[in-house]
């Protein structure tokens, strides 16, 4: 039997972005449940300026279905039975009336003004949190070196191929594994420079003082009610991404990402490394 190749660790991730990590973790994480809870207060969504209550684009309610009460969950023209988890949630005997169940909200019970005041408290924290990344990272090059895409990295051929061996859970290993590959490169670009900032955005246009001083920016996104619906979109987007992530991180080795994005460094083969 061969031995396996002896492994090397490296410096992969900075102080800088360990820290901001593990505040995001929790930030986001408040922020989605917290986000919740608002949502709860009207379980749809529209298009356009105002809510036209006949005609929601998505929503989850109780129906009542040949005398029974339902969760019924719509959307577009497609209708869903999400009996107990939404629109009627919770175990039987102790369902209520709700779009999203109270284990997926902060607090559990049903309370706006206190799913406001988290949601608030920890947008503040993820913004402060965020520029302190982007900054860092601008300024010392973690950005151009760590997360734009090269040339040869670019090209389709090369593109293809990481799809491919992504799709097939093979993963980097020595040298190449010193680096993120394109997919990673583009995944936390279009996180980090498009939905984030596109999340904030459009939570600023909920803020009545913000659409009073700064009316423009509702208009740039379709009017109130678009604005809350690409703000859950945009939410929805960083939930699936948190989704594959954690898939990805578990697959490709639980413990050594772990370790890197705690200790900062992360186990190389040995074989052909050129520390």
């Amino acid at each position: 039997m061969a031995d396996k190749p002896a492994k090397v660790l490296i410096r992969r991730h900075s102080g800088v972005t360990r820290i901001t990590h593990w505040l995001n973790v929790l930030a986001v994480s408040l922020l989605l449940m917290s986000g919740l809870q608002i949502f709860n207060a009207h379980p749809a969504l529209y298009w356009g300026a105002k809510s036209t209550f006949a005609e929601p684009w998505v929503s989850m309610k109780k129906v009542e279905v040949a005398g029974q009460p339902r969760g019924i969950t719509t959307v577009g023209d497609l209708k869903f039975d999400t009996t107990g988890l939404f629109g009627w949630s919770g175990p039987e005997g102790r369902r209520e009336q709700r779009g999203f169940p109270a284990w997926a909200t902060v607090p559990s019970w049903r309370d706006l003004g206190s799913g406001r005041s988290w949601h608030f408290f920890f947008a503040w924290i993820f913004v402060i949190n965020g520029l302190v990344y982007w900054l860092w990272g601008l300024a010392g090059g973690h950005v151009r070196r760590d997360l734009l895409p090269t040339r040869d990295q670019m090209k389709p051929r090369h593109i293809l191929h990481e799809i491919v061996t992504h799709a097939r859970l093979q993963f980097p290993k020595g040298e190449a594994a010193r680096r993120y590959n394109v997919i990673q490169k583009l995944t936390y670009l279009a996180v980090i420079a498009v939905l984030l900032p596109l999340m904030v955005l459009t939570g600023l246009c909920m803020s009545p003082t913000f659409n009073a001083t700064v009316p423009q920016l509702i208009d740039l996104f379709g009017g109130r009610q678009s604005a809350r619906t690409i703000h859950f979109l945009s939410a929805s987007g960083i939930v699936l991404f948190i989704v594959v992530h954690l898939v990805l991180v578990v697959v490709s080795g639980l413990w050594n990402n772990l370790r890197s994005m705690i200790t900062g460094r992360y186990a190389i083969d040995a074989e052909g490394d050129k520390a």
